[in-house]
């Protein structure tokens, strides 16, 4: 009878948290736990939660309640919860949802199979701490799991700007931006398991200021010496704030090859009213000013950025100015959501703009993120760009991939494998992806050890 226990993690949110899932699982591959693809054979349950959206909490705990019966058939499945619902919600959750055995925030998971043990013991586990500790250098001893060709990589965590609407101060703490050479041997391991392409993950990316020898090194000093990887071919980061975009960090955009021409560059509000209301510490001119200045380092760079619609105290004028920003930026891809207020943050005491005010923006938002998303997608036809294919499609011969503007690509070819990075020419443009063709120098078999 085998030992091998079956694990699932549901994960929510933010790419940090897929990260972060990752990790977890290989420090409970230690204590003897496989993955499952479905929770009715696992042996533990772990939902790694995200505080960002509405009713986040509420959402976790009706997730819970599905499990009940699966407790009730197997008493010895352990329900975990983690993330940053966790960290926000503590003993709270154990006390509302009492099968739930293991609360962690997300700096605690390097003691992850230590809770799970507890947890075997019959007892609760319960930890939200903020250890001094460094939780990736515990967790680089676990054992390694095999990758794809594309893989996150956490360099930073936590955030210092405390705008109006966010939790992140409070559920992942003050910024910490781990060593250089940690992180370089993390990309080395990647690349040795068949990653080519890094994206760097931050709270607030771009703040990066981790030690390197005797000295520190920012976000551009650590891409730089990435790029010095053999083997990783892309380097792409997120999430980042433009208060922190330095003068290198934008040279390097037109200076490094291997760093994608893709940016995600949140701005929340094009009036200057509503940015100083969410503490936003940039005006709207300064922001499109260094769109300016980063489209002139590289000129075809895609932009992509984060809009919050209904914040307290938004007039239709303001909305009117966002409105306006958005045009004047053209953004190739964009996140948009309507305010909701997280409890423990200053915007949530303020009086609340009307759901259907909030609704009614953010479709008209949408429609012109949508359009501007659109236009560059069609204008992406005829030309040719560089693919790494990540996976199969939902055709018999075709492969799914991105391009080096974080669009997804799709091709039907027999000549292509997971892992390749191809040159193709685009032929047609849908909603939300780009269909291409291999050139015909492009149609060789794979070489050995390609």
């Amino acid at each position: 009878m085998s030992d091998t226990k079956k694990l699932y993690i549901k994960t929510y949110g933010c790419q940090m948290n897929v990260y972060d899932s990752e990790r977890m699982a290989e420090v409970l591959s230690g204590a003897g736990y496989e993955q499952s693809e479905t929770p009715e054979n696992a042996d533990m349950i772990l939902l790694n939660t995200c505080h960002i959206r509405e009713k986040a909490a509420e959402k976790i705990y009706s997730e819970l309640g599905r499990f009940k019966g699966l407790k009730a058939s197997n008493p010895a499945l352990k329900i975990g919860v983690a993330g940053c619902v966790a960290q926000a919600e503590g003993e709270e959750i154990m006390r509302r949802q009492p099968m739930v055995d293991i609360v962690v925030g997300p700096q605690s998971y390097h003691r992850l199979a230590e809770l799970e043990a507890r947890a075997g013991g019959g007892r609760k586990a319960l930890d939200t701490d903020f250890p001094e500790e460094d939780k990736f250098e515990r967790m680089a001893r676990r054992p390694k799991m095999r990758r794809g060709p594309s893989a996150f990589l956490t360099v930073q965590e936590g955030c210092d700007k405390f705008c109006a609407f966010c939790v992140v101060p409070y559920t992942r703490g003050v910024e910490v931006s781990r060593p250089v050479e940690p992180i370089l041997a993390e990309a080395r391991d990647l690349v040795e398991r068949g990653v080519k392409e890094i994206t760097l993950l931050g709270q607030n990316v771009n703040a990066y200021h981790g030690h390197d020898g005797g000295g520190v090194s920012g976000l551009a000093g650590l891409i730089t010496q990435l790029a010095g990887v053999d083997g990783l071919e892309r380097i792409r980061y997120t999430t980042s704030h433009p208060n922190d975009m330095t003068d290198d960090l934008i040279a390097l955009h037109g200076d490094c090859e291997k760093l994608m021409p893709y940016l995600h560059l949140p701005v929340q509000s094009g009036s200057d009213r509503i940015l100083k209301a969410m503490n936003r510490k940039h005006t709207a001119d300064a922001y499109l000013k260094l769109i300016d200045r980063i489209r002139a380092a590289r000129p075809d760079i895609l932009i992509s950025g984060d809009f919050i619609v209904g914040f307290p105290g938004e007039s239709d004028a303001d909305f009117a100015q966002t409105m306006s920003l958005v045009e004047a930026v053209g953004y190739g891809q964009a996140y948009s959501f309507k305010y909701s207020p997280r409890p423990g943050t200053p915007a949530a005491e303020r009086d609340q703009v009307p759901e259907d005010a909030k609704a009614d923006r953010l479709q008209k938002l949408q429609e012109l993120l949508k359009s501007q998303q659109v236009a560059a997608q069609e204008r992406m036809v005829g030309r040719t760009v560089r693919v790494l294919f990540e996976r199969a499609g939902r055709l018999e011969g075709q492969f799914v991939g991105k391009s080096e503007h974080l669009q997804a690509v799709h091709v039907s070819d027999p000549n292509l494998s997971i892992g390749d990075v191809r040159t193709v020419r685009i032929v047609e443009s849908a909603p939300n992806s780009l269909a291409g063709q291999l050139p015909e120098q492009e149609r060789v078999p794979n070489l050995p050890g390609e």
